[in-house]
């Protein structure tokens, strides 16, 4: 019998577990929770452990799905992996009950999308309804010879997310091997992760570091060997992320913002204000002379980075350190 969307969407789900590198051997309730988290949130509807033993079975000894998946136990480690480490159902030719599968999901999707919780991914699920509307059909090989969308790269370091939301929601300590990004010195690390934030698709935990007892930025693609310990911690009063990135261009945070000026050329200003920099964005003057606006942010990194970038169509007016 076919399986029905549901299904076919937590079986995609399971495999992300047994695949995740970062956590290996999940337990029955380690994907029951995934499941629950990708298809209802926290306060949606519940799964239960046996579903989650026939959709293992279903895996398993469904040829109908198109794969038998070598899904096993281990006793030693208490928890289910795949035999063959390598082995995926991402790398098999989806099915029409999967392609329904995910016109399903996309178009539930799209019925929630103008609710303040997923402004955030407005633009995501446009474009993936925006792949539909062009062709309903999920493997149409005219999309891929005369449709180019916008590739952007699977970010490093996305399997650690989970374990890291679980120890944020829980207030429980982490332990992890960083690589700094400047020396490529590796050091262990303590933190009391309080936020996990994304910026130009790479992924970020902030949380206070256990050794300097300072609100640090980590980068997840640098970390390694994480895990959660028993210590629970209490959040710093202090720690407001709406404060503390209010002002910070990137993911620079904390320091004391200043107010900077910039002069566009003519067309980089056109393509400024339709792509406003920072939410503090001003307009000064606007002329057939070019575009000056202000900003007040946080000089950092990232800030001048992105101005560079501009090269000589962008001109700094203030303040005088980063001219």
């Amino acid at each position: 019998m076919p399986a029905n969307k549901y299904a076919l969407l937590r079986y995609r789900i399971i495999d992300d577990c047994l695949t995740n590198k970062g956590r290996k051997f999940p337990t029955k309730e380690d994907m029951q929770y995934a499941c629950e988290q990708a298809l209802y949130g926290s306060s949606g509807e519940r799964i239960s452990i046996s579903t989650i033993e026939k959709d293992m079975w279903a895996m398993k000894n469904e040829g109908e799905l198109g794969y038998y998946a070598p899904i096993a136990y281990s006793k030693l480690e208490k928890g289910y992996y795949y035999e063959n480490s390598e082995y995926t159902i991402k790398e098999i030719s989806l099915s029409e009950e999967d392609k329904e599968a995910i016109r399903f999901a996309a178009n539930t999707l799209f019925q929630f999308k103008d609710l303040a919780i997923f402004d955030q991914f407005g633009s995501a699920i446009q474009k993936i309804m925006d792949r539909l509307s062009i062709s309903p059909e999920i493997q149409d090989e005219a999309i891929e010879r005369f449709v180019q969308f916008e590739n952007t790269p699977m970010a490093k370091g996305t399997d650690l997310l989970p374990i890291l939301l679980q120890a944020i929601k829980e207030t429980r300590e982490v332990r992890f091997r960083h690589t700094s990004f400047a020396n490529e010195h590796e050091t262990e690390r303590q933190l009391h992760p309080y936020l996990l934030k994304e910026y130009r698709n790479r992924w970020y935990v902030i949380g206070k570091d256990v050794d300097g007892g300072k609100v640090k930025t980590f980068g997840l693609d640098r970390i390694s060997d994480l895990s959660i310990r028993e210590n629970y911690f209490t959040v710093d009063k202090g720690f407001d992320p709406e404060v503390l990135f209010k002002y910070s261009f990137g993911i620079t945070a904390g320091g004391k913002p200043e107010k900077v000026v910039l002069k566009f050329a003519p067309q980089e200003g056109r393509y400024v204000k339709a792509q406003p920099l920072h939410p503090t964005q001003k307009i000064i003057k606007d002329n057939d002379d070019g575009l000056t606006i202000e900003l007040k942010v946080i000089p950092s990194y990232e800030l001048k980075a992105t101005v560079r970038s501009f090269g000589d169509k962008v001109l700094v007016l203030e303040p005088l350190e980063l001219i």
